[in-house]
């Protein structure tokens, strides 16, 4: 119990040139398309994930969680198909990620970063319990398991490289989204998006709905930049 208590404890913050080395490694792994496509799936997954918090505070019920292999996903909650409930269910999901990232970022400059990391690390086993396909079981599983692995067998300095990064990384994949999410929207054929599905159950058109959530990502790339490289 005392050694896991110290693993929890605080934990001395980097300095200037390790965050802004962290905050480069973060870029790269949000940008390059090669790396991208395996780091998104974090991504989706605490999207997923934020629309099945949010969807279960709102008393709706949930049905489970599926990650696909493109890095789409689905959360699927029944209850009132509109109200202050399904909208905040449905914003949710693109804000989840860089909120987390917002988190760390105060986390990290604090001195908590090993408390950041096991954190991560127990939404997985989290949401273990309401995925529905192989493909999400694996995802969910080798991103709590590698976090977790780091964060009981890293040293100090490793654990608070790897609570920047990964922190860096989800806030940029805030706006990143946002943008991809405008361009799936212009592609014939192309499913309902949660922009279209906040517009057609509010008096909001999906293009003011983007915005407001584009307005939202930026704002906590700011912040949570400010934070760690001030």
């Amino acid at each position: 119990m005392n050694d896991l208590l110290d693993r929890l404890s605080a934990t001395t913050p980097p300095d200037r040139a390790v965050l802004i080395g962290c905050f480069a490694i973060a870029l790269v792994a949000a940008l390059v398309h090669e790396i991208s496509r395996v780091t998104r799936h974090l991504v989706t997954l605490l999207h997923e994930g934020g629309h099945a918090l949010v969807a279960l505070a709102s008393g709706r019920s949930l049905h489970g969680i599926r990650l696909h292999s493109d890095a789409s996903g689905v959360s699927v909650s029944s209850g009132r198909p509109s109200g202050p409930g399904m909208i905040a269910t449905l914003l949710a999901g693109y804000l989840t990620p860089p909120l987390v990232g917002l988190a760390g970022a105060f986390a990290v400059t604090a001195g908590w970063s090993n408390a950041y990391l096991w954190a991560v690390t127990l939404l997985c086993a989290a949401m273990l319990l309401q995925i529905r396909n192989v493909h999400g079981l694996w995802v969910v599983l080798i991103s709590g398991v590698t976090i977790g692995l780091v964060t009981w067998f890293g040293t100090d300095v490793v654990r608070s490289a790897l609570a920047a990064t990964l922190a860096s990384f989800l806030l940029i994949s805030g706006p990143l989204g946002m943008i991809d999410l405008w361009r799936a929207r212009r592609r014939p054929g192309r499913a309902r998006s949660d922009v279209d599905q906040l517009a057609a159950i509010s008096v909001l058109p999906a293009a003011m709905w983007w915005s407001v959530m584009m307005v939202c990502a930026v704002a906590m790339v700011g912040l949570g930049a400010l934070r760690l490289l001030r």
